[in-house]
């Protein structure tokens, strides 16, 4: 039995605070991650770990020692059912506007195989360095580290990789010395595919909050985002409703390309908060291709952003409550 199928036998809760399993002349040595357990529960995840690992074929004897050096830091997946909804765009202004508010907030990009961010947070060209074989994130002018595939490799270089590897990318970004960061967001590929997966099962967020423009077609995908979430336990913060709406920056007039007001019905229908939207703005795209997140500045189309990012401030600080 290898290694990887020791670890498949685990519970995803016991399995996403595996630091090292290690297997050698059938003994197995696992670290596990205890941060935030108290003693009895510390022993409680000890001891399963070794009932479940004793019974593998092949398992004489199990090892286990429990880490609580970890710093508490939460996660939150920003998600969508599909692509081209503006989910990269709401990750960046999300994560500069709540560093503007004080909170101390990094960006992963695990959209894999599009990564996006490094032109949104303007340090495209930048790599990271690694210390004792972690990655070290890059800094934004904007004061929010980031990491993503794309300051890995090449500009404009195509990525085929397999569904493992693009799990096992994704954890090296997580699991990077993100030093004091206490709340990451991370920007996850359109779909329900193997990245999303991978952070279900590893990494347990803290919630989600689910991007979506008005059409029905957009809304559906994003209804089978939400309940993957739910499937895994990940309470779902809020919904999105993006590109909402059209105001023509030369005659005024509004108009509603995609339909309107759909997301928040769909938030009320199931019973989940509605976190704002955000306007269809000419603004907002040449600003995000210049590597300038409105958030970022005062007024205009930014505060829809910082409204938003202000909901979901709120409502973490009433899941911790």
């Amino acid at each position: 039995m290898t290694e990887e199928e020791l670890k498949a036998r685990l519970p995803a809760p016991i399995a996403a605070r595996v630091q090292s399993l290690k297997l050698a002349g059938g003994r197995v040595t696992a670290i596990l991650d205890a941060a935030g357990l108290d003693p009895a529960a510390r022993e409680s995840l000890e001891g399963a770990t070794r009932d479940t690992l004793g019974q593998a074929e092949g398992v004489d004897e199990v090892r286990v020692a429990t880490i609580a050096s970890r710093p508490e830091r939460r996660i939150v997946a920003i998600g969508s059912g599909k692509g081209g909804v503006g989910k990269s765009t709401l990750t960046a202004n999300l994560a500069v506007a709540l560093a503007r508010e004080g909170h101390k907030v990094g960006v992963v990009d695990a959209d894999i195989y599009g990564p996006s961010q490094p032109r949104l947070l303007d340090n495209e060209g930048e790599r990271p360095v690694a210390e004792n074989d972690k990655l070290v994130p890059v800094e934004s002018r904007w004061g929010v580290p980031v990491l993503s595939i794309g300051h890995l490799v090449e500009p404009g270089r195509a990525i085929a990789w397999r569904g493992p590897m693009a799990g096992r990318a994704l954890g090296q970004l997580i699991d990077a010395n993100w030093g004091d960061t206490e709340l990451l967001l991370v920007d996850l590929p359109p779909g329900t595919g193997d990245v999303q997966i991978t952070m279900l099962q590893r990494f347990r967020p803290a919630g989600a909050v689910i991007v979506s423009t008005p059409q029905d077609l957009a809304l559906i995908d994003a209804t089978r985002a939400m309940q993957m979430f739910e499937a895994g336990q990940i309470p779902v913060l809020g919904l999105v409703e993006n590109m909402a709406g059209y105001l023509c920056p030369h005659c005024g007039e509004a108009s509603d390309p995609f339909g309107s007001g759909g997301a928040e019905a769909q938030a009320l229908s199931r019973e989940i908060p509605f976190l704002g939207r955000i306007p269809l703005a000419p603004a907002i795209r040449e600003a995000s291709d210049a590597g300038t997140p409105p958030a970022a500045g005062e007024g205009g189309q930014g505060e829809a952003f910082r409204e938003i990012a202000r909901r979901l401030a709120a409502r973490l600080e009433e899941g911790a409550a």
